[in-house]
């Protein structure tokens, strides 16, 4: 079974890494958030299988369970004797792992459930005004959607640069946004090492949402001249606390706004999508080798009952 535990736990995550950070910046923003979300989400669940199953035989290790049901621990043993740490670091992984998740499952819920007192203020257009001096916009998933603007931020926006930003917050609801980046972020909880992988996705959300508010309006320009006036305007002032949802004008990472702005003063280039597919085949990949380590887990239990 170890390896399993090398490619699923080790490779393939660090992999899918290295791919992101060669791809994000040359694939279109919007099929490259979703493709690079989900091929992170998958890594992490064949890695996550894969630590659920060296964590059972460890448990089968134990002479006392291993007794009980009928099967010898030193059969189960040998299997990884050469490694004997490596159950019992899964079994600590899968722990940590599960309270890493949650953590990320509670703080989201609890974003939404802030969020969600603005709705029925909602006009029909989908859009809540909120009395406040902060500088802030952001979108608020749901059947339907909305997106929450404050009057700081409507102040300081021209009626051009305003219609960008709707444009920018609906493109997020529209393409389900926030569910990539709950997935990154699940991710990163099962496997440090895909943490990194959440900053990008969050990257290309914000990106993908850019280029379609710029086909909207038809204006490049006007978009980067709001990302940048709504960015100067809020730094080093307060913000609202908005957890997991994504705010027009505070990146969650440093240089964020310079890197979406750069690119929307660029002239818009067509990208391939193809390179794309080759993340998604290394978890997939993984997904299919974690199989095979299942069953291996379930042969050598039967292995070890002497059946």
């Amino acid at each position: 079974m170890f390896d399993h535990f090398v490619w699923s736990v080790l490779t393939v995550p660090l992999v899918v890494v290295a791919l992101v950070a060669l791809l994000a910046d040359r694939l279109p923003p919007s099929p490259a958030a979703r493709v690079l979300a989900w091929s992170a989400a998958g890594a992490a669940l064949a890695s996550l299988l894969n630590v659920a199953a060296f964590t059972i035989k460890a448990v089968a290790e134990v002479p006392l369970v291993a007794g009980h049901l009928g099967w010898s621990h030193q059969i189960v043993i040998a299997d990884t004797g050469h490694v004997r740490w490596v159950p019992w670091l899964c079994a600590l992984w899968t722990v940590a792992a599960a309270v890493a998740a949650a953590k990320v499952v509670t703080r989201y819920r609890r974003g939404l459930a802030w969020a969600r007192r603005f709705t029925p203020t909602a006009g029909p257009d989908g859009v809540v005004e909120v009395a406040s001096d902060e500088i802030e916009a952001f979108a608020v998933p749901g059947r339907p959607g909305h997106v929450v603007v404050t009057t700081g931020m409507r102040r300081l926006l021209t009626e051009e640069q305003y219609a960008a930003l709707l444009a920018h917050e609906r493109a997020h609801l529209d393409h389900d946004h926030f569910r990539l980046m709950l997935l990154s972020e699940l991710a990163g909880a099962v496997h440090p090492a895909l943490r990194w992988v959440c900053g990008q996705v969050g990257y290309l959300v914000e990106r993908a949402a850019d280029e379609q508010a710029a086909a909207t309006v038809g204006d490049r320009r006007i978009l980067a001249q709001a990302i940048g006036s709504a960015a100067l305007a809020a730094r080093g002032r307060p913000g609202l606390r908005l957890g997991p949802l994504a705010s027009f004008a505070r990146p969650r990472r440093p240089g964020v706004i310079p890197r979406r702005v750069a690119a929307l003063l660029r002239q818009a280039r067509r990208a391939r999508s193809w390179p794309a597919a080759v993340p998604a085949v290394m978890a997939v990949s993984s997904l299919v080798w974690t199989g095979e380590a299942l069953y291996d887990l379930v042969e050598l239990l039967v292995l070890a009952t002497g059946r």
